[in-house]
């Protein structure tokens, strides 16, 4: 069954690269995205409804939303495939006031240590992580995350979502890589900031594995938590396999910040932390999300000389590490 339709809908300022390497992601998604092609009718968008997915993807003409060059958004293409993904996604619980204000400051909840070492991670002053710390505490970031699910389960997984905020604040990025998206916590916080500094775009590889996540992280859909007012400078990237991040990697002209969360497996946290490293510019910043879920956080720190670095404790802890310093 086919439905079309002329109008844009909100999600087309998202860009989606798709590769032709199957990941550990959805097969009924994958499918749906290798067993089409965009449709262009008068360089007007058309909606497509493919029930094997229950999802509809969006094909976006050139000349419509925010069209990425791929200079900056690696190896995204005029007329790529964007989903609303998984509509069987599990709904979080509604919340009461009091749990939604007890989220919330989990979400804003600051480590002096840990602000310490974003200081000292990007050269921002005080004055500016007081500055990007109001921004929250004001802004709609938190609410909305709310809105779209992302209840407690998801401050115990990624404690470290305004870290992100302030990281990406201050470092001012032009390229950001990230990989094991799946509901896209993190993606969010990264966006947000992105859009805050008005300069950078990111590219997010997934979907990532469920495996070691709690059952309120692993059953929300892929990008659920990315509003459409946040895509404007995301491309997700799927088909979760190292040739794909070889692909988007190779496809940068250096990344400013890569985000490792892409699950327990020490074989593939070693290989995205080399291939990573080698690619981050001059000014890079090397983050790596779950780093006691295996060794290849501490060794990959021991062979650049130094001990285990980590950004904040969590749990789960994150941590950095510059190519300058």
């Amino acid at each position: 069954m086919g439905v079309s339709s002329s109008v844009l809908v909100g999600l087309s300022s998202c860009w989606v690269l798709c590769g032709s390497h199957q990941g550990r992601g959805s097969p009924a998604i994958n499918r749906s995205f290798h067993s089409t092609r965009a449709r262009r009718s008068g360089g007007a968008a058309q909606i497509h409804l493919y029930p094997e997915a229950l999802s509809f993807y969006v094909f976006v003409a050139p000349g419509h939303g925010s069209a990425p060059s791929s200079s900056t958004r690696p190896g995204a293409q005029a007329g790529d495939a964007v989903p609303y993904v998984d509509r069987n996604g599990r709904r979080s619980p509604l919340l009461s006031p009091a749990a939604r204000k007890d989220v919330r400051h989990r979400m804003l909840f600051f480590r002096q240590a840990s602000l310490d070492r974003v200081r000292r991670l990007t050269g921002a002053s005080e004055t500016d992580l007081q500055r990007y710390r109001r921004e929250l505490k004001e802004g709609k970031l938190p609410d909305l995350l709310l809105q779209r699910g992302a209840g407690l389960a998801f401050t115990r997984e990624l404690p470290q979502g305004s870290l992100l905020y302030l990281i990406v604040r201050a470092a001012r990025p032009e390229r950001v890589v990230e990989t094991g998206v799946r509901p896209g916590y993190s993606t969010a916080w990264l966006l947000a900031a992105l859009e805050a500094n008005g300069l950078g775009e990111l590219t997010s590889l997934g979907p990532g594995p469920s495996a070691g996540r709690v059952p309120g992280v692993r059953d929300v859909g892929v990008g659920q938590f990315v509003a459409p007012s946040l895509r404007g400078r995301w491309t997700l990237a799927l088909g979760n396999t190292e040739t794909r991040l070889r692909e988007v990697l190779g496809s940068s002209h250096g990344v400013d910040l890569f985000l490792y969360d892409n699950g327990p497996v020490a074989e593939r946290a070693r290989f995205e932390l080399r291939a990573a490293w080698e690619a981050l510019s001059e000014r890079g910043i090397l983050l790596a999300h779950h780093v006691d879920a295996n060794r290849a956080w501490s060794d990959f720190c021991r062979l650049q000389g130094l001990p285990p670095q980590v950004l904040d404790p969590g749990p789960p802890p994150m941590g950095a590490l510059p190519v300058r310093r």
